[in-house]
């Protein structure tokens, strides 16, 4: 799967980046979900290979505007683009009452079904290929982490072990490659005799605005990669106080370091920073902060930055 960065910044666009939206795309390269839709996701996807059709899911974290503006602009879009396949959308009770109204009084009409379902309540959602779970986080509003898991772990074959058992190479691997039993030469050979997961569940956990990262504990269990918001530096999250209810890139960076997740993104952040390096404060103070308490992989987000998340686990960006 490949994360790919629509929008990084907290509350307002800047030059460089817009507000919040990630696209996880699946390995095929078509199917793809959409995590939090803030306003202009939809002029951000015209710069990607993306296709409105091709959206399998949308979630939500929270009903804040830089995260879910973008919302009535998509689906109009993908309506006049010709999409007719059900939508699911996962998100905060609000959003559907927003949404459906908001279509409403402008009278836009949908050629495809609205499957909403709310965080609230909605335990696990899955499709063929991705089980997808929630956490409550810490905002000023409800807020939700989403777990993506991998559902099925493509197997490696005993070929050494099929050659000596004298089945011969062709159709029968492929059925046996796929869980089949498959009679030969008078015998049943088992699927399990010969096929080995030697790589992990993949699983990536995006979290909602949140000030209290421990909140993930669970969920970033097995996990390979966490992408949390890291609107400020300590010193400004100091100066703010509590109220602003963000997480800073030291608090994130400790937790991801107890938790022993090997990958961490980082994004969501105030427009203060500035992209260029020589100005203060700038992006820099952002890392700087965020590797001082972390060993594992650290990545600040970009809008347009891609990853790819390989079957083995690793996670590297996609130049």
């Amino acid at each position: 799967m490949d994360l790919l960065f629509l929008g990084t910044s907290s509350g307002t666009p800047t030059k460089q980046r817009n507000v919040t939206a990630l696209a996880l795309v699946a390995d095929s390269g078509k199917g793809w979900y959409l995590v939090d839709c803030g306003e202009a996701t939809q002029h951000q996807l015209l710069h990607t290979p993306l296709s409105l059709s091709a959206l399998r899911a949308i979630f939500i974290t929270h009903v804040h505007g830089d995260h879910c503006y973008g919302l009535p602009g998509l689906l109009a879009s993908a309506a006049m683009s010709g999409r007719t396949a059900p939508l699911p959308i996962i998100a905060p009770q609000g959003i559907e009452t927003w949404i459906r109204t908001t279509l409403a009084l402008t009278t836009v009409y949908l050629p495809f079904t609205l499957e909403f379902i709310a965080t609230e309540s909605f335990g696990a959602w899955q499709d063929a290929e991705w089980r997808v779970q929630s956490e409550p986080l810490s905002h000023r509003v409800p807020s939700y982490a989403y777990s993506f898991a991998e559902l099925h772990v493509e197997p490696s074959m005993d070929t050494a072990k099929l050659a000596a058992d004298g089945v011969p190479q062709g159709a029968i691997w492929g059925r046996l490659k796929n869980g089949e039993d498959v009679v030969h030469a008078g015998r049943t050979l088992h699927s399990a005799d010969y096929l080995s997961y030697p790589n992990p569940v993949r699983k990536i956990v995006v979290g909602g605005d949140n000030d209290t990262p421990s909140l993930l504990r669970s969920l970033c269990e097995g996990a390979q990669v966490l992408v949390h918001e890291a609107t400020y530096t300590q010193a400004v999250a100091d100066k703010n106080g509590a109220s602003y209810q963000h997480s800073s890139a030291a608090s994130v960076a400790a937790f991801a370091q107890a938790a022993g997740v090997p990958n961490l993104v980082l994004t969501h952040f105030s427009p203060r920073y500035q992209s260029d390096t020589r100005q203060s404060p700038s992006i820099a103070d952002i890392q700087a902060e965020a590797a001082a308490g972390y060993t594992g992989q650290l990545f600040l987000a970009e809008d347009f930055a891609r990853f790819r998340l390989s079957r083995s686990g690793l996670l590297a960006r996609v130049v």
